[in-house]
């Protein structure tokens, strides 16, 4: 509490200096009015306007569908109270490194990733993918390219040095291109990190780029804007030497922010999973009643009706529609005999006629008969000794197990919801990569960290005999030290879970597993489930059927509808109400 209030108070010294300079003559070059587009809104300068009613105008002449942000507001609590219904404070602080308090780097060597510029339009799609999964609002593809060669923006990006792939983006202002700044600042902005992504450090390294980039313009400090309860952000910028100062944004009311300004009364610490579905119930007007937040039970009621959820889980399904998919072995027998492809099974019975099933097949994955969360769950069981850990691992779950020939291909969930097709995301096993000079063991608990910010706490590897199995497999211990860029899955199931990520393929595949999706739903007779497919190519019509799971996570298939889809099927009568709000 003192640190902090030492540098609030060296923060609010130097801004009232900043302050006065501003009504000062030095500050005559200083552009008036100034604000910057940005392809997701717009950047307004609050000091640099003579008046408070500008910045209102300014403000409210557009913004009910952008991000638009008024910084270094002097008189945030005044604008407010003139416009109390279009415009709120910013819940965010504001952190501030100087040029002269930051320290370089030592250089390391590493080649799973590298920094550069935005250069073309398909990066910058991506950059649009990398901020709908982190729930932030896009810019313009066409802005960025078009802006990306000025001197005002700076739009860089982490790529993978293997595939190429982008896994992080990062946004910095000039402020002496801006509004010709007196200070001769800058600031960073929409910072976002894949949560897909396995390679620790690409924040802070996208983070240090840009300040570097600054200083070597000659800039004097960056600044930046962070929701005041994003501990993982304010972490990393205070450990290459930010300090808070006193300065405040203002923002526009709108669907974008609700979340920031609209009261929850109960605040609820919901699971993602139910988060995401109440989130797009209370945007419709329809009334929340949280029964128990932590098994994501709630009652939705729109005037005279109610329906109680547990996550996706609603009185829509019946308990028999439920039962049929709560055993596998009923699954599968009921789809089997409607001519869905599923793979080659048997029940654990005794140790020698499971070893011949083994020999027989080469390969076998061994699960509970019930669970879900990939849990008891052993993947390509191939010799004695893992197969009978495995049976009593899933014995843990269930007394009933299943022993189940390998298929190898991609594990997919597919997302039925009213009996339609709606979104299809591959799920991939969590995979770590060495650095050379970190152990195993660290590279999990880096992982985790990322995994579990990403998930709201959903993921993460857990360190048990089915992950030492996958690493001995490889011929590592947990205290071995992975060598640089050496890529190794520590678990052999994709289960989100237990640390697996999940990819959007909705457009890719085909169309034949799309309608037998629909058409196994229709089996079950259950109007919202997650159907588990192995999927040796996405684009062509062979496919395995897995599992059905009467509840799937619907917050994990950014950047289809789910929640929405969810409540459409719930409460029709909504859609054209929503329909017309975000039209306005």
């Amino acid at each position: 509490m003192h640190k902090l209030k030492h540098r609030l108070e060296k923060g609010f010294g130097q801004s009232l200096r900043n302050w006065e300079k501003i009504e000062s003559p030095a500050t005559k070059t200083m552009t008036p009015n100034s604000f910057s587009e940005m392809g997701w809104g717009r950047l307004v300068f609050g000091h640099t306007f003579k008046t408070n009613e500008k910045i209102i105008e300014v403000m409210c002449s557009q913004g009910h569908n952008t991000r638009d942000i008024a910084i270094y507001v002097i008189d945030p609590h005044v604008i407010v109270g003139l416009a109390p219904d279009m415009l709120f404070i910013d819940p965010s602080h504001t952190f501030r490194l100087w040029s002269y308090d930051y320290r370089y780097r030592v250089a390391k060597n590493t080649d799973t990733f590298v920094v550069n510029r935005l250069s073309n339009i398909n990066e910058a799609n991506e950059v649009n993918r990398i901020y709908s999964a982190c729930r932030m609002k896009g810019a313009d593809p066409e802005f960025m390219i078009d802006k990306h060669v000025g001197k005002l923006r700076t739009y860089l990006i982490a790529k993978n040095s293997h595939d190429g792939k982008i896994i992080g983006t990062v946004t910095g202002i000039d402020h002496v291109e801006a509004f010709g700044d007196p200070e001769n600042g800058s600031s960073l902005w929409s910072l976002a990190v894949d949560p897909q992504a396995f390679f620790p450090g690409v924040g802070i390294s996208l983070v240090r780029h840009l300040v570097e980039h600054y200083i070597t313009k000659g800039r004097a400090f960056v600044d930046v804007s962070v929701i005041h309860d994003n501990s993982i952000a304010i972490q990393l910028y205070e450990k290459l030497g930010f300090q808070r100062i006193p300065a405040f944004s203002i923002k526009r009311k709108n669907s974008i922010n609700e979340h920031l300004y609209v009261p929850t009364h109960s605040k609820p610490k919901l699971n993602p999973y139910a988060k995401i579905i109440v989130d797009e119930a209370r945007s419709r007007g329809i009334l929340i009643d949280i029964i128990n937040d932590d098994f994501g039970l709630f009652k939705l009621t729109l005037g005279s009706r109610s329906i109680t959820c547990r996550e996706s889980l609603s009185e829509m399904t019946t308990a028999v529609a439920m039962s049929k998919c709560d055993d596998k072995r009923l699954t599968k027998f009921l789809l089997e005999k409607e001519g869905i492809h599923v793979p080659l099974e048997k029940k654990h019975s005794n140790t020698k006629n499971d070893i011949d099933f083994m020999k027989k097949e080469k390969r076998i994955v061994v699960k509970p008969a019930r669970g879900e969360q990939g849990k008891g769950i052993s993947v390509d069981i191939r010799n004695e000794e893992e197969l009978i850990a495995a049976i009593k691992k899933a014995k843990e779950i269930c007394s009933d197990v299943i022993l189940e020939k390998y298929i190898k291909g991609d594990d997919v969930r597919i997302i039925v919801i009213n009996f339609q097709f709606v979104a299809a995301a591959v799920r991939k096993p969590p995979e770590i990569i060495g650095t050379g000079t970190h152990t195993i063991n660290e590279l999990i608990a880096k992982y985790n960290r990322r995994r579990m910010a990403a998930t709201g706490g959903e993921s993460k590897i857990p360190k048990d005999d089915e992950t030492l199995r996958c690493i001995k497999i490889k011929g590592y211990q947990y205290d071995s030290i992975l060598e640089n860029g050496r890529k190794l899955i520590v678990r052999k199931t994709a289960n989100l879970h237990t640390g697996g990520t999940i990819h959007d393929i909705t457009d890719k595949i085909s169309n034949k597993i799309k309608h037998d999706a629909i058409h196994i739903s229709q089996i079950l007779d259950i109007p919202v489930t997650g159907l588990d497919f192995i999927i040796p190519d996405i684009t062509k019509d062979e496919y395995m059927f897995i599992e059905a799971n009467e509840r799937p996570g619907l917050a994990n298939h950014d950047p289809q509808p789910t929640a929405k889809k969810f409540i459409d099927f719930l409460f029709p009568e909504t859609i054209l109400q929503k329909g017309i709000y975000e039209s306005e």
